[in-house]
């Protein structure tokens, strides 16, 4: 009966945290550039002396879903949207290099390009960029970035630096904790993209499936009830049996 026990229990635990992936899916359905994350749950039997009747139900990071996400024309020319294989450069809260497709930008104050969570987007040599003070501003299908300075025509349309958009392999990221992609082998650094990395004025969508998570979901939530009710089965046939022991005695 025991064994039956901890078969539902990790069983009941492997379910919290796929419940806990789907759920942050739910929530960023309209995060620009976000990627589904993926879950399983696999068998592993539990070393140790004795016989090897403990299988543990693990949950298993399967990573992101790698498909593209429908395309959003908005006319924001801090706007872009990252080809396929092609991901932002940007400055993680502990001020290493991740990487993102969310490409909803922004212009701080003092004129720093950010993201629309606030971290700072990177030009081609590894430095934050900062725009100038200008009256209208271009990013190109390149990633290159192009000003007209406050009270000039047209015809002084000048760039002033390029985005580091890189092209990065979905096998070789990993999410981390703050929801922005890492290199799972730094020694290996990504290479900046040529050509036509990305087009401006577009957004690419989030690729989580709404109405499939939420039916995900439910699913999960039937499953993990039924787990504790095997393990209040378990519990109360533990109770009899012990019962019946002391009567027998």
């Amino acid at each position: 009966m025991d064994r039956a026990l901890y078969v539902a229990m990790t069983g009941a635990r492997a379910t919290l945290q796929a419940q806990t992936n789907v759920a942050n899916n739910i929530a960023n359905a309209n995060t620009a550039g976000f990627k589904a994350a993926l879950s399983n749950t696999e068998a592993f039997r539990v070393p140790g002396d004795g016989y090897g009747s403990r299988i543990d139900a693990l949950h298993v990071d399967q990573g992101f879903d790698r498909s593209a996400g429908a395309q959003q024309v908005t006319g924001n020319p801090l706007d872009i949207s990252m080809q396929e294989n092609r991901w932002l450069a940007v400055q993680s809260p502990n001020g290493e290099e991740a990487y993102t497709r969310g490409g909803n930008l922004a212009l701080t104050p003092n004129g720093q390009l950010v993201t629309m969570t606030g971290h700072a987007v990177y030009g081609e040599n590894g430095d934050p960029m900062v725009i100038p003070p200008h009256q209208s501003m271009e990013i190109g299908n390149d990633g290159t970035v192009s000003i007209v300075p406050l009270g000039e025509g047209p015809q002084t349309l000048a760039m002033i630096g390029r985005l580091k958009i890189v092209d990065a392999p979905a096998e070789r990221l990993q999410r981390g904790a703050d929801g922005l992609m890492r290199n799972t082998d730094p020694k290996q650094a990504f290479t900046q993209a040529t050509g036509n990395a990305m087009s401006s004025g577009m957004l690419e969508s989030s690729n989580v499936d709404a109405a499939g998570s939420l039916v995900q979901m439910i699913a999960l939530q039937r499953s993990f009830e039924m787990q504790v009710k095997l393990i209040k089965s378990g519990d109360e046939n533990t109770q009899s049996s012990n019962t019946l022991m002391r009567l027998g005695g």
